[in-house]
């Protein structure tokens, strides 16, 4: 491994435009597949499938979600984030469309699950907020991705409502069919963003230039990495449950349909207060130990809701409270990635850490619709969330907020 050429001259002033367009797509590719609850009980109903296939459906869209990040999160490294950006829209749009019109308990777990999964793999988080830190300082980077992350937050506020006006107007297919046609403007937003990690407005630190392997083994080696990744996890397992199998579980409650609307709707606007205050305390504090307080509280917010007695007024107050807590993860995750090893693989590292994320996100679905046929209960899975959040405050606690330890630079490979 060689020293890397010298850093370029930094430009001039902030990158409003990359900023404000990777915001949008955020939105756009967060918004849908955060209303797929709302689709699932008139789908079941027209379909007669039972809740385990709807689960398992969005069950491998967050696996594949999660398998394609590092994938494509290394490709934007390498070759551009407009050409992964452009295919998000594309294969978003396909597996909405194709899951309106699915007939099979397959087809709709190729289109909802597969292809949607791996839409929003190619135009998430991890790519947004990598090609945001390639362009912004260091001081600047972790409010940054406070405010990518919050508008994704917004997406979720947008969409919910939206989506259950469109369903009740409309009907639940026509509903999927619209929102994939919406997905096709992907591409155009995402033209200021072309570019690799090779071509940032802002100067890399002295980095070692290393392959994907070198890259991966070094990453897998240090201690608090693995540790991040393994609680990111129990982040996906919440998160996952809630989005897919909430209105149900409103449903079953007994209380007006209207309040799962409004819950995931609190939930997206307070996540937008949340994670641009996560981005600001992440830039001033400790990150890993503001996040094994944020899983903490995640516990004792999902403990106080399940105690208590359930109503419209708890249902409210839960989701303003799940809310602040909801993606608040995301902006210390990444801005510790991009701490412990640089921005140049930020891509494919920051989507292994989603990986993890995902594989928590596929049992959380899945797990919510099975126990539920199972035991006719989702309340196991709401005591496991809690106990998985107190397991990911333990691993954050001993996480070190610092570079990795490179003494030596070996010939490149």
């Amino acid at each position: 491994m060689s020293q890397a050429a010298p850093a370029r001259p930094a430009a001039v002033g902030f990158p409003w435009l990359i900023v404000i367009c990777g915001c949008i797509i955020a939105a756009m590719t967060f918004g849908p597949r955060s209303a797929m609850g709302f689709f699932q009980l008139p789908m079941l109903e027209d379909r007669g499938w039972d809740r385990t296939t709807f689960g398992l459906a969005m069950a491998i869209q967050n696996l594949l979600w999660g398998m394609g990040q590092p994938v494509f999160g290394a490709i934007a490294d390498r070759f551009g984030t407009w050409r992964v950006m452009a295919m998000s829209g594309l294969l978003y749009a396909a597996g909405l469309i194709l899951m309106a019109t699915a007939t099979s308990e397959t087809m709709l777990h190729i289109s909802g699950g597969v292809l949607v999964g791996l839409g929003i793999a190619s135009g998430s988080f991890s790519i947004v907020l990598a090609a945001f830190a390639r362009n912004v300082t260091a001081e600047n980077r972790s409010l940054v991705f406070g405010i990518g992350t919050a508008a994704g937050s917004a997406g979720m506020f947008i969409f919910a409502p939206i989506s259950q006006a469109l369903i009740d107007t409309f009907g639940w297919s026509d509903t999927l069919v619209y929102m994939g046609i919406a997905m096709l403007v992907v591409p155009l937003l995402a033209i200021p963003l072309v570019g690799n990690s090779s071509s940032g407005r802002v100067p890399r630190a002295v980095e070692m230039e290393q392959t994907f392997g070198a890259a991966l083994r070094e990453a897998f080696a240090h201690r608090s990495f693995v540790l991040l990744v393994s609680g990111f996890f129990v982040c996906g397992f919440q998160v996952a449950f809630i989005t897919a199998h909430f209105p149900a579980y409103i449903g079953d409650l007994g209380i007006d349909a209207r309040y799962a609307v409004i819950a995931l709707a609190l939930i997206g606007f307070f996540n937008i207060i949340g994670s641009l205050a996560s981005g600001f305390i992440g830039q001033r504090y400790s990150k890993p130990m503001f996040l094994a307080w944020i899983y903490i509280a995640r516990s004792v917010a999902v403990t106080a809701f399940l105690l208590f007695p359930q109503t419209p007024t708890t249902v409210v107050i839960f989701a303003i409270v799940m809310g602040l807590l909801w993606l608040s993860t995301v902006p210390p995750t990444n801005a510790l990635v991009a701490v412990m090893f640089g921005t140049r693989y930020l891509g494919m590292l920051g989507g292994l850490v989603f990986f993890s994320h995902q594989i928590g996100s596929f049992l959380g679905v899945w797990l919510g619709g099975y126990l539920y046929d199972k035991l006719g209960s989702y309340d196991p899975v709401w005591w496991l969330g809690v106990a998985l959040g107190l397991f990911a405050a333990a691993v954050h606690w001993p996480i070190k907020e610092q570079p990795v330890d490179r003494p030596i630079l070996a010939p490149a490979e």
